[in-house]
């Protein structure tokens, strides 16, 4: 929409996005868009920026392109809620319209200043007269509508990075309000090969000062670190972070772009003491989660719901969108492990409740009223009554020529999900496995559906597994199957949202 070598005045761009979005506005309310989970309405978006209270309200900006469903020079898209689940549109926030962010405003974070101003952290990219690129910080305050870039911008610079840190992967800050100043992670790439994420401290959120190297990949987890949160639940210190380029051979990352989560102890040098490390989602479109404390004290999350691998393929031909959010998800710490559920606000949409109690199933079984692609549906699976043990499946979204399965193998402690018949083409990832904990072949599994979406909580948040299907909204079966038999509970609530 915008050609970088044309001269551009400062609130120009921000202008012409939010004309643009005025004049497709009808496209927000499209049947086509799915019914609670977050899109831009319109055009690209990817990860969740500036989730943050303010004034109230929580508010939730993103990397966004409005003019085309692909990836290009970043804006921040902006919407708000009070409850997580009904999202009011507004105007785009940001617009790369500044010398130190004309390559794009990257991701970053938002507070609530004590002045009562809504301050936002980003990454400006730019690229310099020999063509470099350079990444750095820089801030804008604003009142939940507008947003006036720092003058004083870049606050943070390449000058305060260590030895061997890169100027052109330094990015993603995460600010937070403590000890009567503010600290702010932000992730870089250390001599080209290991992701870092450094500490960075202020009094005033305006002249900054590393203090250290939080966590490192090792040359193990990953390259470049995208995304850091670090925040403290539970008696713990939580990091998570997005690395990139992941190489693994077991089952609990995926190759490619994924996601970590370290729980430790933060020391006062800024390093954190890793005590356990795992992936936050076992799907297959999970990425750059970020969280926000809530006003009754609650650790929320919320995160891209795609692969990287997959954005240039559109299932859909002529949606006005590419790409969507993770519903909301509450976080606790239990056992060295991030337990993550749907907000409990999903409650106050349900209806229309099915439930059945002790049905034994062996071969292919469908329960009456059992189905839908806006559901709320837990399935509590024990082995059946003579104590045999033996693989079970969920079958949802199912149709004459779709299905995705949800494979729970009791013997291996796996669950597995195949989507290869989902509205997805062969030449991408459709199955993924992963390691469950043993509870003697029993297992509980719930199910949140919404039109393009299936998230997958397992064991009541001890794992969870995000992934977009593209199957016809037509098929909306759902059956269970066994082959050894098992015993199963089911409740089921349609979510009436729209």
């Amino acid at each position: 929409m915008n050609n970088k070598n044309e001269k551009i005045m400062p609130g120009e761009l921000l202008l012409r996005a939010r004309e643009y979005e005025a004049e497709h506005k009808e496209d927000y309310t499209s049947p086509v868009q799915p019914r609670f989970h977050l899109t831009g309405g319109i055009g690209w978006i990817n990860d969740p920026n500036g989730f943050s209270l303010y004034k109230g309200e929580y508010h939730l900006f993103f990397q966004y392109y409005p003019y085309a469903t692909h990836w290009d020079i970043m804006h921040w898209g902006h919407v708000k809620t009070r409850d997580f689940v009904r999202w009011e549109r507004l105007p785009c926030a940001l617009a790369p319209d500044e010398e130190y962010d004309r390559e794009g405003c990257f991701s970053g974070s938002a507070v609530e200043l004590q002045d009562g101003r809504h301050l936002l952290m980003y990454t400006g990219v730019t690229k310099t007269d020999d063509g470099r690129e350079l990444q750095q910080q820089c801030l804008a305050f604003g009142d939940g509508l507008d947003y006036e870039k720092y003058d004083g911008n870049p606050v943070i610079t390449a000058e305060l990075l260590p030895p061997g840190g890169s100027e052109k992967h330094f990015r993603d800050p995460k600010i937070t309000a403590c000890d009567g100043g503010f600290r702010a992670v932000v992730g870089n790439l250390e001599h080209d090969s290991d992701g870092t994420v450094l500490l960075f401290r202020s009094e005033d959120a305006l002249s900054w000062q590393l203090v250290g190297k939080v966590a490192s990949s090792q040359d193990r987890l990953g390259r470049m670190w995208e995304c850091p949160d670090l925040f403290t639940l539970d008696g713990k210190d939580v990091l998570l972070v997005s690395p990139q380029e992941m190489r693994t051979d077991d089952m609990e990352f995926i190759d490619g772009n994924t996601t970590l989560c370290l729980i430790g102890e933060l020391k006062e040098s800024g390093e954190l003491i890793r005590e356990t490390e795992h992936t936050i989602d076992y799907g297959l479109d999970f990425y750059a989660p970020q969280t926000v404390l809530t006003a009754d004290g609650r650790r929320v999350m919320i995160a891209w719901m795609q692969y990287w691998n997959s954005v240039d393929i559109k299932p859909i031909e002529d949606l006005p969108f590419c790409c969507q959010m993770t519903l909301p998800r509450e976080l606790r710490v239990r056992g060295g492990r991030l337990i993550t559920n749907p907000v409990r606000e999903i409650e106050a949409y349900r209806a229309d409740r099915v439930a059945f109690s002790g049905v034994s199933v062996s071969g292919k079984t469908e329960l009456p009223g059992v189905r839908g692609r806006c559901v709320d549906l837990t399935v509590n699976v024990r082995p059946s009554h003579d104590g045999v043990s033996g693989s079970f499946a969920v079958n949802i979204a199912e149709g004459a020529d779709n299905v995705t399965t949800v494979l729970y193998d009791p013997e291996a402690s796996t669950v597995s999900v195949d989507r290869r018949r989902s509205g997805w083409p062969d030449s991408i990832q459709n199955q993924r496995v992963f390691a469950v904990h043993d509870r003697s072949g029993e297992i509980k599994l719930r199910f949140i559906l919404d039109k393009y979406s299936m998230e997958l909580f397992v064991n009541d948040g001890e794992q969870a597994a995000s992934f977009l299907i593209f199957s016809p909204e037509e098929a909306d079966g759902v059956s269970f199957e066994s082959g050894a038999g098992a015993v199963i509970d089911v409740e089921q609530f349609t979510l009436q949202i729209r």
